[in-house]
């Protein structure tokens, strides 16, 4: 992640009023559709699926991205980024906060394809039995490549499934992989799972790699490494970037910031080859920025074809997850299959 998206990173909480229904829903429907306006944002045109218990946003002005996942009525676990739609800046990558997909391996401009734009969108589903909305970005100019995103909410609980698709649209290959990022509201700690531990008359080989970037330190107060995860915490008052990446088998990432827990899962592919030397799962932070990442497999992308990732999220409420290993295994463990 470049140095200059610090200087971006001015962080909000997103508000979201409700504005015509996006469809129509019958009164005993489990998810309801509404157009909403995204007004720290100012973006007119976003759409909301709740399903009385959790809510999340998507835009259409811009992205494709997603812009709010929170319980009803309460605070999100994502952040947002204020970005400008005047024409002059339209050209311009901009950060915007919340959920989004790009193309890796990292590149400039490879990854940094302007969604200052407004989106094709539809409905996931008919009528009253709509749960989710599908995204899809004209073909970048830049790449050749047309991302598309379709998220979906589960009827009951918090559970959300979000699809990624990067399709080419060249007359030549490209290879590629999906990266999926979500920028997190500041002020929490990323965590991230370990290898199960083993003893050493146990394991002798080695469980997986850990991939660092020339500015990551170790040292730094914001981790703290231990033998059941790796734990990457926000520092509005240490502006230097740290980043770190793991090949993660064990299937999910989280982050939890004021009794919310945030949990992302991801399929590991036995056999595939990941970007950045095998690291499927990645955290950046700067002040008080933090992303949790997750990247598909390298595909080489014949001229029509798609490479696919999908994340499925969750969200949890009044989760203090403490200061050592034990206390985020007790607070953590049950909902993420940590165990004790």
């Amino acid at each position: 992640m470049p140095d200059f998206l610090q200087r971006l990173a001015r962080v909000l909480p997103i508000a979201c009023l409700s504005a015509i229904v996006f469809a129509p829903v019958a009164a005993d429907a489990q998810v309801k559709m509404e157009k909403v306006t995204c007004t720290s944002l100012k973006l007119p045109n976003c759409y909301k699926l709740s399903n009385g218990t959790v809510e999340i946003v998507v835009t259409t002005d811009i992205g494709p991205r997603i812009a709010r996942y929170g319980f009803v009525g309460g605070e999100s676990i994502l952040s947002d980024i204020a970005g400008s739609l005047d024409a002059k800046d339209r050209d311009t990558w901009q950060a915007w906060g919340g959920h989004r997909v790009w193309i890796a391996p990292e590149g400039q401009p490879k990854s940094y394809g302007p969604d200052n734009t407004p989106i094709k969108h539809a409905p996931i589903g008919a009528g009253a039995g709509a749960n989710g909305i599908r995204l899809e970005q004209p073909v970048e100019k830049g790449t050749g490549i047309q991302k598309v995103m379709t998220v979906t909410l589960d009827a009951t609980g918090t559970g959300v499934s979000v699809k990624h698709e990067l399709i080419n649209r060249n007359q030549k290959p490209y290879e590629l992989a999906v990266w999926a990022l979500t920028i997190m509201n500041p002020g929490g700690t990323a965590i991230v799972p370990q290898e199960p531990y083993k003893k050493h008359a146990d394991a002798l080989l080695p469980a997986r790699p850990l991939v660092l970037w020339h500015y990551t330190d170790l040292s730094d107060s914001r981790f703290a490494i231990g033998p059941k995860y790796i734990r990457l915490s926000t520092n509005a008052k240490m502006p230097e970037p740290q980043k770190f990446g793991v090949l993660n088998k064990v299937g999910w990432a989280a982050y939890a910031k004021n009794g919310l827990l945030f949990v992302k899962r991801m399929k590991f592919e036995e056999g595939a080859k990941y970007p950045d030397y095998e690291a499927n799962v990645q955290v950046f932070t700067e002040a008080g920025f933090i992303e949790v990442e997750s990247l598909g497999p390298l595909r080489t992308l014949k001229p029509g074809e798609t490479a696919e990732h999908v994340e499925q999220w969750s969200l949890h409420k009044d989760v203090q997850v403490g200061k050592t290993e034990a206390d985020v295994t007790a607070a953590i463990g049950k909902l993420t299959g940590t165990g004790k």
